[in-house]
């Protein structure tokens, strides 16, 4: 009997999930003049939608967004990282449905790379390992590596040196954005006027998750860069937080989302409740255990879409 012929993949559409910076510590300046950091993130479920479909250009979209899809844009960027990577001579059509805010230090840029890497390696049938892809990724930028990866790490250097390490205990995450986002040069540049008199025990956070011990990491939790922040509402969503029994509350990243640590889903969403009634921008979140992943293929039908050229 004749097998039927397997139509090529025509799109392909993954979820990219944002991250929360359980810690972050800088440790020095390079030569070159960048930070270098001891970190651990943690992916959580608010997730970039990515579609990447076949062309013969390239083309990025972001559907309600003020987020412009140009050669700036890192979806952009991951894509052109790729096609030279892999010397393929093909395009992509980009369609981003985004939920991470911007400027909130939850990576919601570094999904989007991860995800059209991800997209693009299944789209094409590439074969990249995941290191591969992470290789790539960290062309684009030092976030992107974990965004492909997922679920909890140690990350150090400049961003390139990345540990998985054990699974966050079970918790969740109350979080929230603030109407202003943070430009990350700018938290950098005053962190290196202001200093930072508190910082996170990062070797606590390992040995509680090793332990499985919530109480003992939130203890060890910390952002170097949150007393600096120009945001002027961390100290009152921080406050709202850990009213509502939140076993710690701080920035993510160089903010300016803030988000709280419980061990109650209902309690999280109790403070996520009062905080709404000031900020638009609220989740209840949870720890997930991967990053980037394929939510469903499309076999091609008709012609591919003719986009503007690479």
């Amino acid at each position: 009997m004749t097998q039927p012929v397997k139509r090529p993949t025509h799109a392909v559409t993954v979820l990219a999930p944002a991250k929360l910076n359980l810690t972050l510590d800088i440790t020095g300046v390079t030569p070159d003049g960048y930070h270098t950091l001891d970190m651990f993130m943690q992916a959580v479920n608010l997730y970039e939608r990515i579609t990447v479909e076949r062309s013969r250009g390239l083309t990025v979209l972001l559907p309600g967004s003020r987020v412009r899809g140009g050669p700036h844009n890192t979806a952009y960027q991951a894509a052109v990282a790729f096609f030279r990577h892999t010397g393929l001579l093909a395009g992509a059509f980009i369609t981003i449905r985004k939920a991470v805010p911007v400027r909130a230090g939850m990576a919601g840029g570094s999904a989007d790379a991860a995800g059209v890497l991800v997209a693009l390696n299944e789209l094409y049938g590439a074969r990249l390992s995941r290191e591969e892809l992470c290789d790539i990724g960290a062309q684009v930028g030092a976030d992107v590596p974990f965004s492909i990866l997922g679920g909890t790490a140690r990350v150090q250097g400049i961003g390139d040196v990345l540990r998985p390490a054990p699974c966050c205990p079970r918790c969740w995450f109350a979080v929230c954005m603030p109407a202003m986002g943070v430009s990350t040069p700018q938290a950098y540049a005053l962190y290196d006027q202001y200093g930072a008199r508190m910082r996170p025990d990062n070797e606590a956070a390992a040995a509680a998750l090793a332990a499985g011990d919530l109480a003992g990491l939130c203890a060890a939790m910390g952002n170097a860069l949150q007393e600096s922040s120009p945001s002027r509402e961390n100290g009152p969503i921080c406050a709202v937080l850990r009213r509502h029994g939140a076993l710690a509350a701080q920035m993510t990243g160089s903010g300016a989302a803030v988000f709280g640590v419980f061990d109650s889903e209902h309690a999280a969403r109790a403070a996520r409740e009062e905080l709404a009634g000031s900020y638009p921008q609220c989740w209840v979140l949870h720890p997930v255990p991967v990053g980037a992943r394929v939510l469903r293929r499309r076999e091609k039908r008709g012609c591919n879409r003719q986009q503007h050229p690479v």
